[in-house]
């Protein structure tokens, strides 16, 4: 009898999960039938997908790499939990190089055991650090990061802006970086900043879009667009061909409130023993 309920009950979590894919599939239909600019040739948010980032980003990527071009293929990322749903590890299955930044010890040695290849190979460099904006320079030197560094990505729940902001000597062709959607599209609002921050849930962390956005020509770069759940934000730098992505290159343009309850999915759940197949 109890094996009959566990069969029962996984059928009706495979119901599921195929009934929360159809669901989510059909709200992002809709809103990208809501708005006329999701239409625009220049819009990135219809190259939307997934295969091992949190939403639709290793679409956009793939994307913003189209129309920049790719040249050194390096990456860094910042916040990469167990290393399996993160927004490069998709480029390491095509062939970049680069350097994951994590400040969980446990995240760390999953991530180390799950790509021991390309640990051993020296594509993935995978370093154990809490990041501020006091160190985050000597980190990216200590783990020989190339001046040429292709693409970097932020994502640590908090002070994301201002370690953006400290990054001087590094200028990749695309950041992405998380904004706070709750602040709405032109408000210039920063997280006050705490080295010693740790997010707890709420709505005080990181920055608006507007202020991501200032930041962002302060620094040389252009606001290209967002990710339709309201997390990530794009940016190219602003001597690159730009003729390609969707102006105003504005929060006021590119905003996506939060959309938390958006899923996307890749099909099959990830398997770690898929990574071995990495080249």
């Amino acid at each position: 009898m109890l094996l009959g309920i566990d069969r029962k009950a996984t059928e009706l979590s495979h119901i599921h999960d195929r009934l929360a894919w159809m669901v989510s599939d059909q709200l992002v239909l809709e809103i990208l039938n809501c708005d006329e600019k999701f239409n625009h040739v220049n819009c990135l948010n219809k190259h939307g997908f997934k295969v091992y980032s949190q939403n639709e980003e290793d679409g956009l990527i793939q994307r913003i790499l189209d129309n920049v071009g790719r040249d050194s293929r390096t990456f860094v990322e910042f916040g990469i939990g167990t290393g399996l749903e993160n927004n490069t590890v998709y480029l390491l299955l095509n062939g970049w190089r680069g350097t994951w930044i994590e400040g969980n010890p446990e995240h760390v040695a999953k991530s180390k055991c799950h790509f021991e290849r390309l640990v051993a190979s020296y594509r993935l460099n995978i370093l154990n650090r809490l990041i501020t904006a006091e160190n985050i320079e000597g980190i990216l030197e200590e783990a020989g990061v190339p001046d040429d560094l292709e693409l970097l990505s932020i994502d640590i729940d908090g002070n994301d802006y201002w370690v953006w902001k400290a990054i001087t000597r590094y200028r990749p062709r695309v950041v992405i970086i998380e904004y706070n959607a709750g602040m709405g599209p032109s408000a210039d609002w920063k997280m006050y900043y705490n080295p010693d921050h740790v997010w707890n849930g709420s709505r005080n962390f990181g920055a608006s879009l507007k202020a991501m956005e200032l930041l962002g020509r302060e620094k040389g770069y252009v606001l290209i667009g967002c990710n339709l759940t309201g997390t990530n934000a794009f940016f190219v730098r602003s001597d690159l061909n730009l003729s390609k992505f969707l102006e105003p290159f504005t929060s006021e343009r590119h905003f996506q409130p939060p959309r938390y309850y958006l899923r996307f999915f890749p099909g099959h759940p990830v398997d770690p023993a898929e990574i071995a197949g990495f080249q």
